[in-house]
């Protein structure tokens, strides 16, 4: 009898394992999937996005071998405004506004830049928080989650200073920017946001560190 009990403890207790063992594997197997996906996504449209600036750029761009080409950052319509280009409607990403493209090769990342903060829109992709615009004059800055597992600016603490980013704006603009700061600060430092930037445009780059106690900030200027 006592072994019929003790065998009966055993089979519960392995039933109880398989459970927790088959929850696990569907937990991280949906968050592979997401993982997937979204990035798969994101990269579609940052590549049909970058590749039409392209275009736009090559028929602005003068043949002639006497024309001295110009720096992308004289070209910029200094409107300091994250509307749409040249007063059409915004590109929109699975129904969030876009107001640009961010592209860092160094942790592979590739995302719209979307118009607004909010928790839908930052469980999409990055977003626009405060600042000049993007591609302006001024400092922008650009928020994304740190989920540990490669969405998103996880992978920001990976990136180090004289790395390259390439950020896209609506009127076809792409910038590259290079990292010269990087630090960590708490939560609710916002000082920094609003600052001179010599008539440069520049990006700050903010997500959680991987425990959410400090801010992991990424300063980068156009060149």
């Amino acid at each position: 009898m006592f072994e019929s009990k003790y065998s009966k403890l055993l089979t519960v207790i392995l039933v109880i394992v398989i459970i927790a063992i088959l929850g696990l594997l569907g937990f991280l197997g949906y968050d592979w999937y997401q993982k997937y996906f979204l990035e798969n996504d994101a990269l579609a449209f940052v590549e049909n996005y970058t590749e039409k600036a392209e275009d736009t750029s090559e028929e602005n761009t003068v043949s002639d071998d006497n024309t001295t080409a110009t720096n992308p950052i004289d070209s910029i319509e200094r409107n300091n405004t994250i509307s749409g280009s040249s007063g059409n409607k915004m590109p929109t990403y699975k129904g969030f506004n876009v107001v640009g493209t961010i592209e860092i090769p160094a942790i592979d990342l590739n995302y719209p830049i979307l118009e607004k903060v909010n928790k839908s829109s930052l469980e999409t992709s990055v977003a626009f928080l405060y600042g000049a615009g993007i591609n302006q004059v001024g400092n922008s800055v650009i928020v994304g989650h740190n989920y540990r597992n490669g969405l998103f600016f996880s992978n920001n603490k990976r990136l180090n200073i004289g790395d390259t980013i390439y950020v896209t704006d609506n009127s076809k603009n792409r910038l590259t920017y290079k990292i010269y700061d990087k630090f960590e600060t708490s939560p609710e430092d916002a000082d920094f946001y609003s600052r001179d930037t010599n008539g440069v445009p520049e990006i700050t780059l903010s997500t959680c560190n991987d425990d959410s106690s400090t801010r992991l900030i990424i300063f980068a200027r156009a060149e």
